[in-house]
């Protein structure tokens, strides 16, 4: 199974796929991956030649008062879940959206 982390590969590696004619399916998750999770994956396989499957904790979807930092995550276990139900892809980004990626630091003022 690929793991991928950026969006641009992410597109290439399904353009590649449907180009060579393949349906692509895709599932969408939060990670923290369950016995649901798994089964839409199993089905996406039973209708599609090649899966992926998102793992990305989308900060957007948290209000205010919810706390983005302990939704539960085990990256590890959910990719091995993963292979072991036959997907073809993770896409694990760290950063999907400009807004959540973290706020680079101001250059050093000149000398």
């Amino acid at each position: 199974m690929e793991v991928i982390s950026s969006a641009a590969d992410m597109r290439r590696w399904s353009r590649a796929h449907r180009a060579a004619g393949r349906r692509v399916a895709f599932v969408p998750t939060m990670g923290f991956l369950h016995e649901g999770h798994l089964s839409l994956v199993r089905e996406a396989r039973a209708r599609a030649d090649v899966v992926a499957v998102s793992i990305y904790v989308n900060p957007a979807q948290f209000a205010a008062h919810e706390d983005f930092g302990t939704y539960p995550r085990d990256d590890e276990g959910d990719l091995a879940k993963l292979r072991a139900v036959g997907a073809d892809a993770a896409f694990v980004p760290a950063h999907l959206y400009a807004q959540d990626a973290p706020t680079p630091s101001p250059p050093p003022p000149p000398r």
